[in-house]
Protein backbone atom coordinates (compact mmCIF):
# COMPACT_ATOMS: atom_id res chain seq x y z
CA UNK A 1 0.00 0.00 0.00
CA UNK A 2 2.84 2.37 0.82
CA UNK A 3 4.33 1.88 -2.60
CA UNK A 4 0.96 2.58 -4.23
CA UNK A 5 0.52 5.72 -2.18
CA UNK A 6 4.02 6.88 -3.11
CA UNK A 7 3.30 6.37 -6.82
CA UNK A 8 0.00 8.24 -6.50
CA UNK A 9 1.68 11.17 -4.76
CA UNK A 10 4.37 11.29 -7.44
CA UNK A 11 1.71 11.34 -10.15
CA UNK A 12 -0.23 14.11 -8.40
CA UNK A 13 2.95 16.18 -7.99
CA UNK A 14 3.71 15.70 -11.66
CA UNK A 15 0.22 16.80 -12.69
CA UNK A 16 0.42 19.89 -10.45
CA UNK A 17 3.81 20.82 -11.87
CA UNK A 18 2.53 20.23 -15.39
CA UNK A 19 -0.58 22.33 -14.78
CA UNK A 20 1.54 25.13 -13.28
CA UNK A 21 3.84 25.03 -16.29
CA UNK A 22 0.93 25.17 -18.71
CA UNK A 23 -0.66 28.05 -16.79
CA UNK A 24 2.62 29.96 -16.70
CA UNK A 25 3.06 29.52 -20.43
CA UNK A 26 -0.54 30.13 -21.60
CA UNK A 27 -2.06 32.22 -18.80
CA UNK A 28 -2.26 35.25 -21.10
CA UNK A 29 -4.18 33.26 -23.68
CA UNK A 30 -6.62 31.90 -21.07
CA UNK A 31 -7.22 35.35 -19.63
CA UNK A 32 -7.72 36.78 -23.11
CA UNK A 33 -10.27 34.10 -23.98
CA UNK A 34 -12.14 34.74 -20.73
CA UNK A 35 -12.22 38.47 -21.43
CA UNK A 36 -13.51 37.87 -24.96
CA UNK A 37 -16.26 35.59 -23.62
CA UNK A 38 -17.35 38.23 -21.11
CA UNK A 39 -17.30 40.95 -23.78
CA UNK A 40 -19.17 38.72 -26.22
CA UNK A 41 -21.91 37.86 -23.74
CA UNK A 42 -22.23 41.49 -22.72
CA UNK A 43 -22.36 42.63 -26.33
CA UNK A 44 -24.98 40.02 -27.15
CA UNK A 45 -27.16 41.10 -24.19
CA UNK A 46 -26.77 44.76 -25.18
CA UNK A 47 -27.73 43.97 -28.79
CA UNK A 48 -30.80 42.06 -27.61
CA UNK A 49 -31.81 45.00 -25.43
CA UNK A 50 -31.41 47.46 -28.30
CA UNK A 51 -33.43 45.22 -30.62
CA UNK A 52 -36.22 45.04 -28.05
CA UNK A 53 -36.22 48.83 -27.61
CA UNK A 54 -36.35 49.36 -31.38
CA UNK A 55 -39.12 46.77 -31.80
CA UNK A 56 -41.23 48.40 -29.07
CA UNK A 57 -40.76 51.83 -30.65
CA UNK A 58 -41.65 50.46 -34.10
CA UNK A 59 -44.73 48.77 -32.64
CA UNK A 60 -46.00 52.06 -31.20
CA UNK A 61 -45.37 53.92 -34.45
CA UNK A 62 -47.04 51.14 -36.45
CA UNK A 63 -50.16 51.29 -34.26
CA UNK A 64 -50.28 55.08 -34.67
CA UNK A 65 -50.03 54.73 -38.46
CA UNK A 66 -52.80 52.12 -38.48
CA UNK A 67 -55.09 54.44 -36.52
CA UNK A 68 -54.24 57.31 -38.83
CA UNK A 69 -55.05 55.21 -41.89
CA UNK A 70 -58.72 55.14 -40.86
CA UNK A 71 -59.07 58.90 -41.30
CA UNK A 72 -56.00 60.27 -43.07
CA UNK A 73 -54.97 57.95 -45.89
CA UNK A 74 -52.21 60.11 -47.39
CA UNK A 75 -50.59 60.81 -44.02
CA UNK A 76 -50.82 57.12 -43.12
CA UNK A 77 -49.08 56.14 -46.35
CA UNK A 78 -46.20 58.49 -45.54
CA UNK A 79 -46.02 57.15 -41.99
CA UNK A 80 -45.81 53.57 -43.26
CA UNK A 81 -43.12 54.55 -45.77
CA UNK A 82 -41.08 56.11 -42.97
CA UNK A 83 -41.51 52.98 -40.87
CA UNK A 84 -40.39 50.82 -43.76
CA UNK A 85 -37.20 52.85 -44.06
CA UNK A 86 -35.96 52.70 -40.46
CA UNK A 87 -37.73 49.85 -38.62
CA UNK A 88 -36.47 46.38 -37.65
CA UNK A 89 -36.93 43.65 -40.24
CA UNK A 90 -40.37 42.39 -39.21
CA UNK A 91 -42.01 45.79 -38.87
CA UNK A 92 -40.23 46.97 -42.01
CA UNK A 93 -42.00 44.31 -44.06
CA UNK A 94 -45.36 44.99 -42.38
CA UNK A 95 -44.96 48.69 -43.07
CA UNK A 96 -44.06 48.01 -46.71
CA UNK A 97 -47.24 45.98 -47.19
CA UNK A 98 -49.39 48.63 -45.51
CA UNK A 99 -47.74 51.43 -47.49
CA UNK A 100 -48.44 49.55 -50.73
CA UNK A 101 -52.06 48.98 -49.68
CA UNK A 102 -52.56 52.67 -48.87
CA UNK A 103 -50.96 53.69 -52.17
CA UNK A 104 -53.21 51.25 -54.04
CA UNK A 105 -56.35 52.91 -52.64
CA UNK A 106 -55.52 56.17 -54.39
CA UNK A 107 -53.60 54.82 -57.39
CA UNK A 108 -53.75 51.09 -58.22
CA UNK A 109 -50.73 51.38 -60.50
CA UNK A 110 -48.65 52.94 -57.72
CA UNK A 111 -49.78 50.26 -55.30
CA UNK A 112 -48.87 47.56 -57.79
CA UNK A 113 -45.38 49.04 -58.17
CA UNK A 114 -44.96 49.08 -54.39
CA UNK A 115 -45.94 45.41 -54.18
CA UNK A 116 -43.56 44.62 -57.05
CA UNK A 117 -40.71 46.15 -55.06
CA UNK A 118 -41.50 43.83 -52.14
CA UNK A 119 -41.69 40.82 -54.47
CA UNK A 120 -38.26 41.69 -55.89
CA UNK A 121 -36.60 41.96 -52.46
CA UNK A 122 -34.54 38.80 -51.93
CA UNK A 123 -34.33 39.60 -48.22
CA UNK A 124 -38.04 38.86 -47.87
CA UNK A 125 -39.24 35.28 -47.44
CA UNK A 126 -40.69 33.47 -50.48
CA UNK A 127 -44.17 33.27 -48.97
CA UNK A 128 -44.35 37.01 -48.39
CA UNK A 129 -42.96 37.68 -51.85
CA UNK A 130 -45.74 35.56 -53.34
CA UNK A 131 -48.27 37.47 -51.23
CA UNK A 132 -46.94 40.72 -52.68
CA UNK A 133 -47.18 39.30 -56.21
CA UNK A 134 -50.79 38.30 -55.60
CA UNK A 135 -51.84 41.67 -54.21
CA UNK A 136 -50.08 43.54 -56.98
CA UNK A 137 -51.75 41.38 -59.62
CA UNK A 138 -55.20 41.94 -58.08
CA UNK A 139 -54.67 45.70 -58.29
CA UNK A 140 -53.92 45.39 -62.02
CA UNK A 141 -56.76 43.03 -62.96
CA UNK A 142 -59.32 45.73 -63.74
CA UNK A 143 -56.94 47.29 -66.27
CA UNK A 144 -56.71 43.98 -68.18
CA UNK A 145 -52.93 43.98 -67.72
CA UNK A 146 -51.65 40.72 -69.27
CA UNK A 147 -48.77 40.68 -66.78
CA UNK A 148 -51.29 40.44 -63.95
CA UNK A 149 -52.82 37.33 -65.54
CA UNK A 150 -49.36 35.80 -66.02
CA UNK A 151 -48.58 36.41 -62.36
CA UNK A 152 -51.83 34.80 -61.23
CA UNK A 153 -51.23 31.81 -63.48
CA UNK A 154 -47.84 31.30 -61.86
CA UNK A 155 -49.38 31.50 -58.39
CA UNK A 156 -52.14 29.06 -59.40
CA UNK A 157 -49.64 26.19 -59.66
CA UNK A 158 -50.18 23.15 -57.46
CA UNK A 159 -48.56 23.50 -54.06
CA UNK A 160 -48.52 27.29 -54.00
CA UNK A 161 -50.07 28.69 -50.83
CA UNK A 162 -52.05 31.28 -52.82
CA UNK A 163 -53.29 28.99 -55.58
CA UNK A 164 -56.90 29.04 -54.35
CA UNK A 165 -57.26 32.83 -54.60
CA UNK A 166 -55.32 32.90 -57.87
CA UNK A 167 -57.55 30.27 -59.48
CA UNK A 168 -60.71 31.98 -58.27
CA UNK A 169 -59.62 35.34 -59.68
CA UNK A 170 -58.56 33.78 -62.98
CA UNK A 171 -61.91 32.04 -63.31
CA UNK A 172 -63.86 35.22 -62.54
CA UNK A 173 -61.72 37.24 -64.95
CA UNK A 174 -62.37 34.71 -67.71
CA UNK A 175 -66.11 34.94 -67.02
CA UNK A 176 -65.98 38.72 -67.17
CA UNK A 177 -64.38 38.48 -70.59
CA UNK A 178 -67.02 35.98 -71.77
CA UNK A 179 -64.60 33.04 -71.82
CA UNK A 180 -66.88 30.60 -70.02
CA UNK A 181 -64.94 27.57 -71.19
CA UNK A 182 -61.71 28.97 -69.77
CA UNK A 183 -63.49 29.89 -66.55
CA UNK A 184 -64.77 26.33 -66.28
CA UNK A 185 -61.25 24.96 -66.50
CA UNK A 186 -60.13 27.09 -63.55
CA UNK A 187 -63.21 26.13 -61.58
CA UNK A 188 -62.49 22.46 -62.29
CA UNK A 189 -59.04 22.88 -60.75
CA UNK A 190 -60.61 24.42 -57.66
CA UNK A 191 -63.08 21.55 -57.37
CA UNK A 192 -60.39 18.89 -57.80
CA UNK A 193 -58.08 20.35 -55.13
CA UNK A 194 -58.68 18.55 -51.83
CA UNK A 195 -57.31 21.51 -49.88
CA UNK A 196 -59.77 24.05 -51.32
CA UNK A 197 -61.22 26.04 -48.38
CA UNK A 198 -64.90 25.39 -47.54
CA UNK A 199 -65.91 28.99 -48.22
CA UNK A 200 -64.47 28.84 -51.73
CA UNK A 201 -66.26 25.55 -52.38
CA UNK A 202 -69.55 27.22 -51.51
CA UNK A 203 -68.86 30.10 -53.89
CA UNK A 204 -67.77 27.60 -56.51
CA UNK A 205 -71.30 26.23 -56.79
CA UNK A 206 -72.50 29.67 -57.89
CA UNK A 207 -69.56 30.15 -60.26
CA UNK A 208 -70.13 26.80 -61.95
CA UNK A 209 -73.81 27.52 -62.40
CA UNK A 210 -73.06 30.90 -63.96
CA UNK A 211 -70.39 29.46 -66.24
CA UNK A 212 -72.71 26.66 -67.35
CA UNK A 213 -75.47 29.19 -68.16
CA UNK A 214 -73.25 31.08 -70.58
CA UNK A 215 -73.72 34.73 -71.53
CA UNK A 216 -77.04 36.40 -70.73
CA UNK A 217 -78.47 39.00 -73.11
CA UNK A 218 -79.68 42.06 -71.22
CA UNK A 219 -82.28 44.43 -72.69
CA UNK A 220 -84.19 47.39 -71.30
CA UNK A 221 -86.90 45.01 -70.23
CA UNK A 222 -84.45 42.86 -68.30
CA UNK A 223 -82.58 39.64 -69.06
CA UNK A 224 -83.99 37.84 -72.08
CA UNK A 225 -85.56 34.49 -71.43
CA UNK A 226 -83.76 31.57 -73.02
CA UNK A 227 -85.19 30.58 -76.41
CA UNK A 228 -87.57 27.66 -76.43
CA UNK A 229 -86.13 24.54 -78.01
CA UNK A 230 -87.57 23.55 -81.44
CA UNK A 231 -90.30 20.88 -81.42
CA UNK A 232 -89.04 17.40 -81.98
CA UNK A 233 -89.37 15.98 -85.49
CA UNK A 234 -92.02 13.37 -85.98
CA UNK A 235 -90.83 10.32 -87.77
CA UNK A 236 -93.15 7.93 -89.51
Amino acid sequence: MKEDEFIREVNEDYRRDRAAEIWKRYSGVFIGIAVLVVIGVGGWRFWQHEQQVQAEAASRRFDEAVRASKDKGSEAAKAFETLAADSPHGYRILAQFRAAAEAGKADPAAGARAYAAIAADTGVGPGLRDAARLRGALLRLDSDDPEALNTLQGLAASGNAFRHTAREMLGLTAMRKGDFEGAGRWFDQIAADRETPPGLRQRLEVYVALAAGGPVQVSDAGPAAPAAPPPPEVTR
